[in-house]
């Protein structure tokens, strides 16, 4: 028999107090970015804008906390058929018949456009997705608490057959960066799931051969590794693996970054003191702006910042005594950590430009209200946790 201990800390102050330190650091680094846009973005008020979403994404967060994270496993296929919806609304405006408030933007059809703001669906299709793919995982391994290779292949299947829709509909927006991003909630569920190693391991190594026969095909049949993938991706590629000799246009925005970092050396140039032409500086490209005025120092505790929080939210899917909960921070985790190290790669070179925000930082309001609703998912995760003597 267990007895309940005296009740923890309800609400998790350190995740909130860090999450307050990040929209510091995003106030200020859009405030240094403001003076340096375009003429046409001139005299727009970036920052209260992205403090409105903050507001917003405050009483989101509050919100999601009021409603117990179980009663989310109950509505999760609704919240996944709406947000099907919204994306199939997309695919009809790009493939079929032009629909009200969907416009295509860069050759991407991603976004409904409304009168005073801008909607991306996929932001919020995340958490529908994180929500019902641990909704799939729980509900597996309470089935099967003693897993065997048959009941694994079984759990894969279910969550591949859950993911493919919104995959396949990011794919023809196109969307590469997303369907990046979804594709890690996925392997970040899969690796937390109980699946035996083996087969991860052999799922790893399919994607290992999978990227080889790419870069083969690039080398020895180029003409055929052009067919396979759309112009203004191998543009991005050529971007990303030449730069310098692409600078005039699709290096130009990696060659400005790269210059904006190095530039800023250790302590920086300042605040408001920019001597680079950084595109997307307040979205983006924000870390590169933060590097140029804040130098490695500043670079350096926005990187800690990130990685407290995701520190604090691992702590807490590990606190968690209820599957489905712990598989919620997970996808959340996972989500978010990739999103931090796909924008800073992209930024100092490492990986190709795929237009995704950093997070809780770069200004967009979809981007942050999903993020923020992200938070309140793991809070309420720990704010419902129980500790139990002799447990």
């Amino acid at each position: 028999m267990s007895k309940e201990t005296s009740p923890t800390q309800k609400i998790d102050y350190s995740l909130l107090f860090i999450l307050f330190l990040l929209a510091i650091v995003s106030s200020i680094a859009i405030r240094g970015a403001e003076p340096f846009l375009q003429p046409m973005l001139q005299g727009y008020n970036f920052v209260g804008k992205q403090l409105q979403w903050y507001v917003v994404g405050a009483i989101a967060i509050i919100g999601t906390m009021i409603i117990d994270f179980d009663r989310f496993k109950m509505i999760s296929w609704y919240l996944y058929g709406f947000g099907m919806v919204l994306l199939f609304g997309l695919f009809v405006e790009k493939y079929i018949v032009d629909i009200p408030f969907a416009d295509e933007n860069k050759g991407a059809t991603s976004w409904y456009n409304f009168p005073g703001m801008s909607f991306q669906p996929s932001e919020l299709m995340k958490l529908f997705l994180i929500i019902v793919l641990s909704k799939i995982i729980a509900e597996h391994r309470e089935k099967h608490p003693i897993n065997t290779v048959k009941d694994d292949f079984l759990l894969i299947g279910k969550i591949l057959l859950a993911a493919s829709p919104p995959i396949g509909f990011l794919v023809l927006q196109p969307d590469m960066g997303m369907t990046m991003v979804y594709c890690s909630i996925i392997a970040t569920l899969i690796l937390v799931s109980g699946i035996k190693w083996k087969i991860i391991l052999t799922v790893v190594f399919s994607v290992v051969f999978i990227i080889a026969v790419g870069v083969f095909l690039y080398f020895y049949f180029p003409d055929l590794f052009l067919k396979m993938i759309q112009g203004y991706q191998m543009n991005r590629f050529y971007g990303w693996i030449d730069p310098w000799n692409n600078s005039g246009n699709e290096g130009y925005q990696l060659v400005q970054s790269l210059l904006g970092i190095g530039s800023g050396q250790l302590e920086g140039k300042g605040f408001h003191v920019s001597e680079v032409n950084i595109p997307e500086g307040h979205t983006d490209f924000i870390f590169a702006v933060i590097s140029e005025q804040f130098g490695f120092i500043g670079a350096s505790i926005v990187i800690s910042l990130f990685f407290l929080l995701i520190y604090r939210m691992i702590h807490i899917a590990l606190e968690s005594n209820d599957p489905f909960g712990s598989y919620l921070c997970a996808g959340v985790i996972g989500m978010i950590t990739f999103q931090v190290f796909q924008n800073i790669g992209m930024t100092i070179g490492i990986l190709p430009i795929t237009g995704l925000p950093l997070p809780f930082i770069s200004y967009g309001g979809s981007s942050l209200a999903t993020f923020m609703i992200a938070i309140g998912m793991v809070l309420n995760v720990r704010s419902r946790t129980r500790k139990f003597m002799f447990d």
